[in-house]
């Protein structure tokens, strides 16, 4: 009965430990300047492809009902809040790695091409976008 008991806790804590390396949840972006709390992203997977909206604006130089003026497809004029960030990513096959997807940066409109890691046991991700041979990458630390 006692090795029973130790066999089932030892799987479900197996199970937590695989379900963080996803990058499913809430996620907090760091500012690259000054290192302050810039949003949360809810990153979601709807059939294997990967999805992040914003839920949450921490940046309080932020306006309340500012807009992704700058986008140049479909979120052009969308407010900021709600906003469809990340699209189309897929984890690659035998590898903890999220790709072929797409980042905008909404005060630019920049849409980059982009990589997901799941770093630190799913503590944090690593984000990288990137066009052409340039790249930038942020470390975005899990929220729930």
């Amino acid at each position: 009965m006692f090795r029973t008991a130790i066999a089932i806790a030892l799987g479900f804590s197996s199970v937590a430990a695989m379900a963080q390396m996803t990058p499913v949840g809430l996620w907090r972006t760091i500012d690259d300047k000054d290192g302050s709390p810039k949003s949360e992203i809810r990153i979601v997977d709807n059939g294997g492809v990967v999805s992040g909206k914003i839920e949450k604006i921490l940046d309080p130089k932020a306006k309340p009902d500012e807009k992704c003026d700058e986008c140049k497809d479909d979120r052009k004029g969308q407010p900021t809040l709600g906003l469809e960030l990340i699209r189309g990513l897929k984890k690659t096959e035998g590898k903890d790695i999220w790709e072929g997807g797409t980042i905008v940066e909404p005060s630019t409109g920049k849409v980059y091409k982009m990589t997901m890691t799941p770093i630190e046991g799913g503590k944090k991700i690593e984000m990288r976008g990137y066009i052409g041979f340039f790249y930038r990458t942020q470390t975005w630390i899990r929220v729930q």
